[in-house]
């Protein structure tokens, strides 16, 4: 399900400026709530996912990739560090924090996500499909 015009594109960029993206998006905003998420952010993340040949990154040169395990990297400025990408191994696709968007988006979110690794601080939002990390 997706709540905005792909014909549309959207646009982001980290806190800097100095790493900016154009995006068609395929997918509305899932929160992922896996250990590894919430290190890298202090809470929960939620992306929305671009067909790699719809996506458009510049600023490159401001990017770094950490391999945070053996089947996917985050990407993030070298300079501000903000999280922009999380990208599996071998994928066409490319999460995209929501955070980094240039609002209005149309977005929604949709799921939640390895909730067996949520933080005991906050409540998950209700009436939205949730899934374990076997799920």
């Amino acid at each position: 399900m997706l709540n905005v015009d792909n014909s549309n594109t959207v646009a982001g960029a980290c806190l800097c400026g100095k790493v900016t993206l154009q995006a068609t998006l395929n997918r509305d905003v899932v929160a992922c709530h896996c250990q590894q998420c919430r290190k890298q952010t202090g809470h929960f993340v939620a992306a929305t996912r671009a067909n790699d040949t719809a996506l458009l990154i510049e600023g490159q040169e401001h990017l770094t990739w950490y391999a945070a395990s053996d089947s996917a990297k985050r990407g993030f400025c070298k300079h501000c560090g903000s999280l922009l990408f999380w990208k599996a191994n071998n994928s066409e696709h490319t999460s995209i924090m929501a955070g980094c968007l240039e609002s209005p988006t149309g977005l929604s979110l949709v799921s939640n996500i390895y909730v067996d690794d949520k933080g005991d601080y906050y409540s998950l939002e209700q009436g939205l499909p949730t899934f374990g990390q076997s799920d």
